[in-house]
């Protein structure tokens, strides 16, 4: 193969991987602090992605056409709204059923999953049909022989590493991150030693939804293009990858986000007709995996769980 369509392929898995492990992220957070599984999670980062692209349409209605400002706005925007969001399912949603099964919880927020998407395609405007997301960042790139290496890619890679190592500062740096870890190893524990149990997990709840809205934005700028269907494919990959990296840790889950992608490129590179089988490809190999290592690749430690 070709080095420069080689380097093009790295390239994509890895953006890919960026935001599948975003969004693994916030499925390892929220099963760490609570145990549950927030099925509607890829909707919830759909949601994000309407609401930055609301938010610039609301800047170039006003008058701002600025692409910096227009991005900052968007990202505010989103994450500010979707956080609040995440907040208010674990309040009234998640919280209220901690004594009752698991499948409870499971059921709930798959059919939040549906109510979210259900409502985007009816009540946003031509909701049904794909939004052409503007592009905002520098179409410049950088040529070495026959790779192209777009500024844009680099940039939101670069962004997504740092969100990533402002994340893990944040859980292990700081009083709510030793909090957050104190409610993961024994709940009952934390709130014996003073800990707000309730607000730990809104928080917990909103920092992953936040990065869920990240990715989300991050999903249209990539593709210049967002759905409301989007979030339904990413939310099972973020599942797959948090599971396949091991679910309650943050590390597995960023490791399981870039194997998903790398897998999916392997099988676009590999298997013939790659855009039909690349999915099922990665999906194959993830349940091989599971099946011989159910803990996941980084098992979860009793005395950490985030």
């Amino acid at each position: 193969m070709d080095i420069g369509l080689l380097g093009q392929y790295v390239i994509n898995g890895l953006m890919l991987g960026m935001m599948y492990a975003l969004v693994a992220v916030g499925f390892t957070l929220f099963f760490g602090v609570l145990n549950v599984i927030q099925f509607s999670h890829g909707d919830v980062l759909m949601v994000g992605s309407f609401v930055g692209y609301t938010a610039i349409l609301a800047l170039a209605a006003i008058g701002i056409d600025n692409p910096i400002i227009e991005l900052l706005g968007a990202l505010l925007a989103s994450v500010g709204v979707v956080a609040l969001l995440g907040a208010l399912i674990a309040r009234y949603l998640v919280l209220p059923l901690r004594s009752s099964p698991p499948l409870n919880t499971l059921l709930i927020t798959l059919m939040l999953g549906t109510v979210l998407r259900e409502s985007v395609r009816l009540f946003f405007p031509d909701g049904s049909n794909p939004k052409r997301f503007p592009a905002l960042l520098p179409d410049e790139a950088f040529t070495f022989g026959s790779f192209t290496l777009r500024v844009d890619s680099l940039m939101l890679l670069i962004a997504g590493l740092l969100l990533i190592v402002a994340l893990h500062l944040v859980i292990n740096r700081t009083r709510l991150g030793l909090a957050i870890r104190a409610v993961a190893q024994d709940e009952e524990t934390a709130m014996t030693m003073g800990i707000n149990f309730r607000l730990v997990v809104l928080v917990t709840f909103a920092i992953g939804s936040g990065v869920a809205a990240f990715a989300g934005v991050m999903n249209g700028l990539y593709y210049n293009e967002i759905n409301f269907g989007n979030g339904l494919l990413l939310g099972v990959i973020g599942f797959a990858a948090a599971i396949i990296g091991g679910l309650g840790s943050i590390y597995g889950a960023i490791l399981g986000g870039f194997l998903f992608a790398a897998l999916q490129t392997i099988g676009s590179v590999a298997l013939p007709f790659a855009s039909a089988y690349k999915d099922v490809f990665a999906f194959a190999v993830v349940i091989v995996l599971m099946a011989w290592r159910p803990t996941g690749l980084i098992a979860e430690r009793t005395s950490e769980r985030v």
